[in-house]
């Protein structure tokens, strides 16, 4: 594409915060530490976790940069940045999830392949840019729309990523058109984030972004855009990011039997603990983050300090929470909450937080019963084992 390459090398990746943990170095996988992650209920940008899965391409000719938007369609066209801008500009707090978060906690049950995620491979930003269904509109598919004039039914996003799960071929993904080209579904042609211009780690100079779904749909550094009849026939659709019952092994496995995986279910975490902490006596703080995917919003979170016998709820905290009567939703319905509980020190016990989304769905008490070959959707109970320091027994050895 005109303006903008992907490296073959590593040797041209932008500098990065020195406090990320760093999962994997090429491609760069990290993640903020857990007291980072909640230090502010808007990511900075430096915190925000990094998933790639190739050298971080680069615009060398910002002025000739074009996406490209066809397929099933009557007409095509080309749109650089000073056009994208010039359409209504939206600005969406969301919250983004690789389906892989909490993956090392799965592979404590059983071995799962895939990038090592703690509990931060997460983040809530304010993305700026153009609805998708406004751009949509310019190749004449109207709002609302669930199929176009020549049968296309999902959006196809191209990445300019090259990556080794498409042999060497660009990163892509596709959501259902209707999904596209909903205005309350949110979906953006982003160009910031937080403000500010997006960094290369981040998509620039522009990505997508669908707001409550996994964030392997969110496709960064965009070259084009089609209109296709099926669902996109990438690696990361067709043979990844789909959710598999515990008895499906790498032996047994059928990728056709699932259907990729969109929504992200109800989930939360404990960000102000970690396991094996040792607390003195009087009251701890149990902070975190609560979340779900589909537009759901948090109706409560529950924290429980003697293994799940006795629950408390936790005050919950979200930056805007007014009540937008046309579109008869809360403004920030895509974005995660902040919850905070002050209770007793535990005795050397599980310190446990569990989430209830808007529609009832509630976290699975166990990992071992959605655990999957792939690690994805870890959304069961968060637990943290802590100990009282009046239990901790010098050794005069």
């Amino acid at each position: 594409m005109p303006g903008l390459t992907a490296p073959s090398d590593y040797s041209q990746d932008p500098p990065r915060h020195p406090s990320l943990k760093i999962n994997s170095k090429d491609p760069f996988n990290a993640e903020p530490t857990r007291e980072a992650l909640i230090s502010s209920y808007v990511t900075p940008v430096d915190f925000f976790y990094k998933r790639n899965h190739g050298p971080i391409p680069i615009v060398d000719d910002p002025e000739g940069y074009r996406v490209s938007i066809g397929g099933l369609v009557e007409k095509s066209v080309e749109l650089s940045m000073d056009e994208l801008r010039k359409l209504p500009k939206y600005n969406v707090t969301a919250t983004l999830q690789c389906a892989g978060n909490r993956r090392t906690a799965m592979s404590k049950t059983r071995t799962v392949k895939g990038v090592g995620w703690d509990i931060a491979a997460v983040g809530n930003a304010t993305w700026g840019g153009a609805k998708l269904c406004d751009v949509l509109e310019i190749i004449g598919i109207p709002k609302l729309s669930a199929i176009s004039s020549l049968g296309g039914k999902h959006v196809e996003f191209t990445s300019v990523d090259k990556c080794k799960e498409e042999k060497g071929g660009p990163y892509k993904a596709s959501i259902p058109l209707r999904l596209a080209t909903n205005p309350g579904a949110d979906v953006l042609l982003a160009y910031e984030m937080n403000g500010e211009v997006l960094n290369r780690d981040h998509g620039y100079p522009l990505r997508v972004i669908v707001p409550g779904v996994i964030g392997a749909r969110s496709v960064k550094w965009l070259d084009r855009i089609n209109i296709i009849k099926d669902e996109c026939q990438g690696f990361f659709m067709q043979k990844d990011y789909k959710m598999f019952p515990p008895s499906v092994d790498w032996d047994n496995i059928d990728w056709s039997t699932r259907r990729p995986q969109m929504d992200f279910p109800v989930q939360c975490a404990i960000c102000s603990l970690e396991d094996a902490n040792v607390i003195n006596q009087g009251k701890i703080t149990v902070a975190g983050y609560a979340v779900s995917g589909g537009g759901r919003g948090i109706e409560r979170v529950d924290i429980s300090v003697d293994g799940g016998m006795n629950w408390i709820e936790a005050q919950r905290y979200q930056k805007d929470t007014s009540y937008v009567a046309d579109d008869d939703h809360y403004a920030d319905k895509w974005a995660w909450v902040l919850f905070k509980a002050v209770v007793d020190a535990p005795e050397n016990a599980e310190v446990i937080a569990k989430a209830v989304d808007t529609a009832a769905n509630v976290q699975p008490e166990t990992v071992e019963a959605i655990w999957n070959l792939r690690g994805i959707l870890n959304t069961s109970w968060h637990r943290v084992r802590v100990q009282k320091a009046s239990h901790i027994v010098k050794s005069n050895l």
